[in-house]
């Protein structure tokens, strides 16, 4: 089913301008039955609100022109839809403490991004759970991960977001171990309830 639809994702209009691997990681997320993400730095791609997109695209090395910046923007912002269309993903989301707190585009941008953030949570396909600093030292935490599920566990996927690229893991022992990983990283966050609280206090520190 995958291979008869390729090339017919809104993505497509996209071919030549970005990385040929980070269209590759929007047709898992519009494949995807599930969601699992790990956030260290930034905050999820699929809940960045507009002038946070923009914030963190501009950190870029080498900077971005205003053109590249606006289409960088824009397909971000298309990425979003995929949470809204009828057979959406369920999505999990792990967000450490610290990127609820680096203060990208500054406190009334921040404010906005966590706004959405909460208002994202109320959503049916969408748990997000904060990993606070009093956790200290986590298992694999060093990097943003996405761990995308399908009808057909051989599929599953680890996306890793560098910033020399998009790198995808799919061999068994490799998915096991992230599966595992996430697992754990689950049962130590903070409960859906005392993360929104969390979220709202970091809000008023700004």
């Amino acid at each position: 089913m995958m291979a008869e639809e390729r090339g017919k994702g809104w993505w497509e209009e996209f071919r030549g301008k970005f990385d040929a691997a980070l269209l590759d990681l929007v047709e898992l997320e519009q494949r995807a039955d599930h969601l699992r993400g790990t956030q260290v730095t930034h905050l999820p791609g699929l809940l960045q609100t507009e002038s946070y997109a923009r914030a963190v695209l501009s950190t870029d090395v080498p900077a971005p022109d205003p053109t590249d910046l606006r289409r960088k923007v824009s397909f971000r912002m298309r990425r979003r839809d995929v949470l809204d269309k009828e057979d959406a993903p369920q999505c999990t989301l792990l967000i450490h403490e610290a990127a609820l707190r680096l203060g990208f585009g500054g406190p009334a941008v921040m404010r906005e991004q966590l706004t959405c953030i909460l208002e994202s949570s109320e959503r049916e396909n969408v748990t997000i759970r904060a990993l606070p600093f009093s956790l200290g030292g986590l298992p694999g935490i060093g990097a943003s991960i996405t761990y995308v599920s399908g009808a057909v566990s051989q599929l599953d996927t680890v996306h890793f977001d560098t910033p020399t690229g998009v790198q995808f893991l799919d061999a068994p022992t490799a998915t096991h171990k992230y599966r595992s990983m996430m697992d754990r990283l689950e049962e130590l966050s903070l409960p859906v309830e005392k993360t929104r609280d969390f979220v709202r206090e970091i809000s008023k520190q700004l």
